[in-house]
């Protein structure tokens, strides 16, 4: 059985992760940046994004509903790692990309945060990769 302290820190990171979903699902840029510590970075589409990318990233990104799975999270002290499933379901086309998160959890002064959460996709062929190239450029590329 885990500790109360295991349980609470679970339960917080668990939290952490559904804002995550349903910030970005309701396009809340500011409300998504809290939920990373500030050297927060995301990686897809074969590339890694520091914070101050997401809201450009975030822009050029198709909308719709963030599905999120309970994560899988393993807790060593003041850090964790952890693998959480998606569905992510597009607004105008209700077409879906499904796969995973893996992430790194990092405890901050204001709580859990993620550090870094990279993204798989789950192909029809079932190949498992990180994506083709996103329409989003990086300022001066």
């Amino acid at each position: 059985m885990a500790s109360d302290a295991t349980t609470d820190d679970l339960v917080e990171i668990q939290q952490l992760l559904a804002r995550y979903a349903v910030t970005i699902t309701r396009g809340d840029i500011d409300g998504l940046l809290t939920v990373f510590t500030p050297d927060g970075t995301y990686s897809a589409f074969g590339d890694t994004y520091p914070l101050a990318d997401f809201p450009a990233l975030v822009a050029a990104a198709p909308k719709g509903l963030f599905l999120t799975g309970t994560p899988l999270v393993e807790l060593s002290g003041d850090t964790a790692s952890g693998t959480q499933p998606l569905c992510f379901v597009d607004h105008a086309t209700h077409d879906m990309r499904i796969g995973y998160y893996d992430d790194t959890y990092v405890r901050t002064a204001d709580g859990w945060r993620l550090r870094t959460r990279a993204m798989t996709f789950i192909r029809r062929s079932g190949a498992h990769d990180s994506g083709r190239p996103h329409a989003f450029e990086l300022p001066g590329v």
